[in-house]
């Protein structure tokens, strides 16, 4: 199993966007972001993102693992993401290696590829929080001491 890949929320907002640039890494055919925060779900989210909390995660793999196997990659995310956030990534990643473990090294065989947001939404949201391409529900006011 490998690691999760930390991912600069300029390169996610490049992603969102579909803007490509010789500095950002080439956007996925397909991605989700995968927010794990808890109570502290509040004041905003990364738009369509996929709210799966941690405090309960060991339970929801399975539908979390179902919905989201088919993309070529997932951006998971907790607060900070330093340790809830990398955390679940590892979690996914074993779960996914044990319910479908690599086959071959063949072209065929594709890798999902698993990030974790550096900074969290608490780095998101200071920079992107007012965009509302790129983040839903923001309140302000919630992170203004942030």
């Amino acid at each position: 199993m490998g690691v999760p890949i930390m991912l600069d929320k300029v390169v996610l907002r490049s992603w969102m966007l579909n803007e490509s640039s010789p500095s950002v890494p080439q956007r996925p055919a397909s991605f989700a972001v995968v927010d794990v925060r808890d109570d502290d779900y509040i004041g905003g989210h990364i738009h369509s993102s996929h709210h799966y909390p941690s405090s309960n995660l060991a339970c929801t793999l399975p539908s979390l693992y179902s919905a989201l196997q088919s993309v070529d990659a997932l951006v998971f995310h907790c607060a900070l993401s330093q340790q809830r956030g990398p955390k679940a990534a590892s979690m996914y990643m074993r779960y996914r290696e044990m319910i479908d473990p690599p086959r071959d090294s063949s072209a065929e065989f594709k890798k999902q590829q698993v990030y974790v947001l550096r900074g969290g939404f608490t780095e998101w949201q200071q920079e992107f929080g007012r965009d509302s391409r790129l983040t839903e529900a923001y309140e302000e006011s919630i992170w203004k001491y942030y």
